[in-house]
């Protein structure tokens, strides 16, 4: 029989045409309504599903005969086992089977090591979301969120991810949900996006995913999740939650409204708790940081960010750089990486430190990575051309062809602006980036690169690391700036100071000319 939760969804449907549609709204005024159920043909219709073929030496071979037999298609039940295989992902091998729902959704296990009859199995039901875990969307956390939860799970090594169809947009399809992202970019949140529709803030159901767990033989389960309804979904389906445990996903400028509104309108939880390593569960909070991205038109907000000794240093007279400042602050510089669209240095930190310029010390989605290059003098085998994160290099007409097709062929973007004084001129380039659709640039260096940006007035706010540390010579972050006077002396408003490990980290706004005239008085 259906539990009562899955009979008021029915009742919702005959009468609303739409599960979770607000009584009084109808398809006319929404604009759609959701499209039916998908058909699932299987061939294992009259019989039980075969085990997934094993590999030699899989480490999971024993763990799968121990399972607990696939359901199949003669008892008519749901859901209802349909396909199961071995699924290889840069995590890790899982043991993914499918699981069709009632109303044709699909439920797919991502299983890791030996599940059945058991407890306190460490778990992660994701809801689908094709922008945020297919497309890599900044708008949502989405896509971060099932990478943490594949990898939480891959490094404990006994698991499952439920990844569930028919949850998008939190259960209002992926059109509506497209939708309410109209409504969120005119100045709705999240939930009041839904109400305009026509929609609940939320009209999942999690019942079918409980159904699934016990299929597998999951009688407990630590949940990874921020969302406690998911907690209230699953023990009304009568299965054991033993904890929750947090996901500590660093935001991006994109999405800091959106997290917010989950917080204070649907009650989402703050990370707080730790997850099996990795990943690393400390993540900063960096949205005072950070300060007010705002719009400037023909290029994108720009975000100085660099950490140097209290003598102002940023690397010995040899270079040596690393480390100048300490964990925390390294940490919190990758959080601010993670919360811009693009991270920027110039060809002279390739070619010194080869740095990779990805987000690795905290979970988050790596920005696209800018190099100023005029000659294209940039190594084939640096570590910013490799991995997932996608690479730019803003060249010049003084750059060899030969060089460019080099780049091109291993999918590096290259792109080529005005010559400037001192290689790339900065406003041409900054106006390609803004053209690219990047609204917030964080700019790490070098020295010459800073400086430049400073001169050329188009910085708008400095975030500074101090170490407790002094260099004597060595090798400054800002260079001549022609100021002549104190008074002709960049000034600094909106400014936080924060406490890092041992470090200080001092942040505020670049004022504007006038406003630095009205400053010095």
């Amino acid at each position: 029989m259906l539990g009562t939760a899955r009979r008021l969804r029915e009742v919702v449907r005959a009468q609303l045409g739409h599960p979770g549609r607000i009584p009084g709204r109808n398809a006319e005024q929404t604009g759609t309504d959701r499209a039916s159920a998908f058909d699932i043909h299987s061939e294992w219709e009259d019989g039980a599903v075969p085990s997934p073929p094993t590999e030699a030496g899989s480490s999971d071979q024993s763990s799968r005969q121990d399972e607990q037999p696939a359901s199949n298609g003669r008892t008519g039940a749901f859901p209802r086992e349909v396909a199961r295989l071995l699924l290889p992902t840069p995590f890790g091998e899982f043991d993914l089977r499918a699981f069709e729902s009632e109303t044709g959704f699909i439920y797919l296990a991502l299983v890791k090591g030996r599940i059945a009859e058991g407890h306190s199995v460490l778990t992660r039901v994701h809801s689908e979301c094709l922008t945020g875990d297919a497309l890599g969307s900044l708008r949502c956390d989405c896509g971060v969120q099932l990478r943490m939860g594949l990898r939480a799970i891959a490094a404990e090594g006994r698991g499952v991810v439920i990844y569930v169809t028919g949850h998008e947009g939190r259960g209002i399809g992926l059109l509506n949900k497209l939708r309410a992202y109209v409504l969120q970019d005119e100045g709705a949140d999240t939930v009041e996006a839904n109400h305009k529709l026509g929609f609940l803030a939320d009209v999942r159901d999690y019942q079918d995913a409980a159904r699934v767990l016990t299929l597998l033989g999951v009688r407990s389960v630590r949940l990874i999740t921020n969302n406690p309804q998911k907690r209230r979904g699953l023990e009304a389906a009568d299965l054991a939650v033993e904890a929750i445990l947090p996901l500590p996903v660093a935001g991006h400028a994109r999405n800091r409204r959106y997290l917010e509104a989950k917080r204070r309108r649907l009650g989402h939880l703050e990370a707080s708790a730790s997850l099996p390593e990795p990943p690393r569960a400390d993540v900063a909070d960096v949205t005072e940081l950070l300060g007010t991205v705002g719009d400037h038109g023909w290029r994108p907000h720009v975000i100085v960010k660099f950490a140097q000794t209290l003598d102002g240093r940023i690397a010995t007279s040899t270079g040596d750089s690393k480390w100048i400042s300490g964990e925390r602050e390294r940490t919190i510089s990758h959080a601010l990486r993670a919360a811009c669209d693009a991270l920027l240095v110039g060809v002279g930190t390739v070619l010194t430190d080869d740095p990779q310029l990805t987000v690795r010390l905290v979970p988050g989605s790596s920005p696209l990575r800018v190099v100023l290059d005029s000659r294209l003098r940039i190594p084939t085998g640096a570590r910013v051309l490799e991995g997932d994160a996608t690479t730019v290099v803003l060249t010049t007409s003084l750059a060899p062809d030969e060089r460019r097709h080099t780049l091109l062929a291993r999918g590096v973007a290259v792109r080529q602006v005005d010559e400037g004084p001192g290689g790339v001129d900065l406003a041409s380039g900054l106006r390609v980036l803004r053209g690219m659709g990047i609204r917030s640039l964080l700019v790490e260096g070098g020295s010459r690169v800073i400086t430049s940006m400073l001169g050329a007035d188009v910085v708008d706010r400095v975030i500074v690391g101090i170490a407790p540390a002094i260099l004597g010579s060595g090798r400054e972050a800002v260079g001549d700036l022609g100021s002549i006077r104190v008074a002709d002396a960049l000034r600094v408003g909106n400014r936080s100071v924060h406490v890092a490990g041992d470090d200080l980290i001092v942040a505020g706004d670049v004022l504007p000319v006038a406003a630095r005239r009205t400053a010095t008085g």
